[in-house]
């Protein structure tokens, strides 16, 4: 199980980065709907707090998210969503200027304040198919971009998804997605994916299986499970008792050569980390 880890470089706000061994991506929520920790973290204190949290215990990378894209939820307004993260971005990168931020979102909109506020890269579960602007700003402002694969929207992404083969169809939208970066100029971006966005619990499970088929593009994998319902409808528990199940599917990604991994709790994926790379570094 253990694959050979292929390093891989980026470039995020015009500095090249090589992801030599895995990073970890601390989740930050400011709005009120988030289906693990909506509301905690609303105001820029509070969020502040975690991502010092998240940072001493060693994400690479704070992703800060306003709007929940859980199934069925509704969408605040564009603007509650810019008000709930803007003024966060600008308070990490004025507290902590070192520390690549990352917006969680699937409008161009808001992605545009965020890039005013100083955000370094473009997390959009939409892969740019829920707002036709977005692929155009972000080849406008050379920003990183990470592209997740979602079958439908939200509102009803989970009402009977049904693919002949999931793994090799979000192979063949990356397939597409990537010549369509090209020829936008998008030259940095990341490969999510998309667990539990129009996917059963069966689905999820095939998919984690066969995600490594990603590395093909040579671009990093991002891998999102941190909590889901993958994990906690499995084990007949909840999201807050989610860790542990959590966990293990963060090994197996590590295992598998995953770039990025996308969490709520830094600490114990550092952990996971720091066992794989021991793997990795006994003969």
């Amino acid at each position: 199980m253990l694959s050979e880890y292929k390093p891989l470089s980026i470039k995020i706000n015009h500095k090249l980065h090589t992801i030599d061994q895995a990073w970890i991506m601390g989740i930050v929520n400011t709005g009120m709907d988030s289906f693990y920790d909506g509301g905690k973290y609303h105001t820029i204190d509070a969020a502040l707090q975690l991502c010092e949290k998240h940072i001493t215990e060693g994400a690479k990378i704070i992703d800060i998210g306003g709007q929940s894209s859980k199934p069925g939820v509704q969408f605040a307004s564009t603007e509650t969503e810019i008000t709930a993260t803007a003024p966060v971005i600008e308070a990490i990168k004025k507290r902590f200027p070192n520390t690549i931020v990352s917006i969680d979102t699937f409008r161009s909109e808001v992605a545009y304040a965020a890039i005013n506020a100083g955000v370094d890269i473009i997390n959009d579960i939409s892969a740019g198919d829920d707002d036709p602007q977005m692929l155009d700003l972000v080849a406008q402002h050379q920003m990183t971009y990470i592209a997740m694969h979602k079958k439908g929207v939200s509102s009803t992404m989970q009402e009977h998804p049904q693919y002949e083969n999931v793994s090799q169809a979000v192979f063949d939208y990356f397939k597409n997605k990537t010549k369509q970066f090209k020829e936008k100029g998008i030259d940095n971006y990341i490969l999510d994916p998309g667990f539990g966005f129009g996917k059963t619990l069966e689905h999820n499970y095939q998919l984690f299986n066969h995600w490594p088929k990603l590395m093909a593009f040579n671009a990093p994998v991002l891998i999102g499970v941190s909590r889901k319902s993958m994990v906690y409808k499995l084990l007949e528990t909840t999201a807050e008792h989610a860790l542990n199940g959590s966990s293990v599917l963060h090994s197996i990604a590590l295992l598998q050569g995953a770039h990025i991994l996308r969490v709520h709790d830094v600490a114990p994926a550092q952990e996971c980390l720091k066992l794989i790379q021991q793997l990795r570094n006994t003969v």
